[in-house]
């Protein structure tokens, strides 16, 4: 899902605001934050930000490292933080699907495997069709799927994105005649008939946004920019529902790591340079402390939870 300008990348990791107040301890070592997806997308570029400010604060050498599970989804990345030390080298920049679906699955991520440090981004997600499609909204989507196949493109069967739209299809009384899970969700995933209806970041397909249908966003609210375009649960009646990004850490991390770690992201995303992100691009860049994060985690995961059994997930 990944492919922002490396341009905005290099400038996003030098234009922070001031450095932050001295801490004591953490960190002494290399600190590296996982991001279980290939580079370039809101994620990767806000946890450079952070890794970049890591650095200059500490004096310490600060990386991202990406490690995309393709189709599957994020969870090659989460288990390599789940097996590492709890003393905050290895920090997990996850999307809420991690915390959230991970207990619901059996791959070893329990109900407290992770600690919340806090939530710093919203993805614009959104559905989308060229523009050429005979249909322009999800009630339109709706009748001629039920006389003509439509094939879904996703990033994978259990991100909370994907989740929601299968759930608003079976609200709406219809169903994908198929769907597919893509490393990549563009212009050219569509134009190349790979799929009839995408389920991608809003970033992705702004090359040729004057050319698509945007059936709806998937978020609590509507997305400024796409005027007229209604978020999917108030279309199909679903739970409100969205993507987020945050970091995480294992359970037995030191207070004063986590302390730390949220200190510089909160100051990150202040910056000049994550504010112009979310500006541009219709993310929502912010930062959530852990109490928040926590609740977050556990209110989607009864929502998602709710909605992978009743589409039989």
């Amino acid at each position: 899902m990944k492919n922002l300008a490396l341009t905005a990348a290099l400038a996003a990791t030098t234009a922070l605001v001031g450095a932050a107040p001295a801490f004591a301890e953490y960190p002494t070592s290399p600190v590296q934050f996982v991001v279980p997806f290939p580079p370039g997308d809101f994620e990767d570029i806000l946890t450079r930000m952070i890794a970049a400010n890591m650095q200059e604060t500490t004096g310490v050498s600060a990386s991202v490292v990406n490690k995309p599970g393709g189709g599957d989804g994020p969870f090659p990345g989460a288990l390599e933080v789940l097996a590492a030390p709890n003393d905050g080298t290895v920090v997990g920049s996850f999307v809420g699907v991690v915390p959230i679906v991970g207990p619901l699955i059996d791959i070893g991520i329990e109900m407290d495997s992770f600690v919340p440090v806090g939530i710093f981004l919203t993805y614009p997600f959104v559905l989308a069709a060229s523009g050429d499609a005979p249909y322009s909204n999800m009630a339109e989507l709706a009748a001629h799927a039920q006389d003509n196949d439509v094939v879904l493109g996703h990033f994978g069967a259990s991100l909370t994105p994907t989740v929601a739209s299968f759930a608003a299809a079976q609200a709406m009384g219809f169903e994908f005649a198929d769907d597919a899970a893509f490393d990549l969700l563009d212009c050219n995933t569509l134009s190349a008939g790979d799929a009839d209806v995408i389920n991608t970041t809003l970033a992705l397909i702004e090359p040729c946004l004057d050319d698509l249908n945007i059936l709806a966003n998937i978020g609590n609210e509507p997305i400024p920019k796409l005027d007229g375009v209604q978020t999917l649960s108030s279309q199909s009646g679903i739970e409100d529902l969205e993507l987020w990004n945050g970091l995480f850490v294992t359970k037995g991390t030191p207070q004063e790591v986590i302390d730390k770690l949220a200190a510089i992201a909160e100051e990150t995303m202040a910056s000049d340079a994550a504010q112009q992100l979310m500006k541009e691009t219709g993310a929502g860049v912010y930062w959530q402390d852990a109490a928040t994060a926590a609740a977050r985690v556990l209110n989607d995961r009864e929502v998602v939870g709710g909605m992978m059994e009743a589409i039989g997930q």
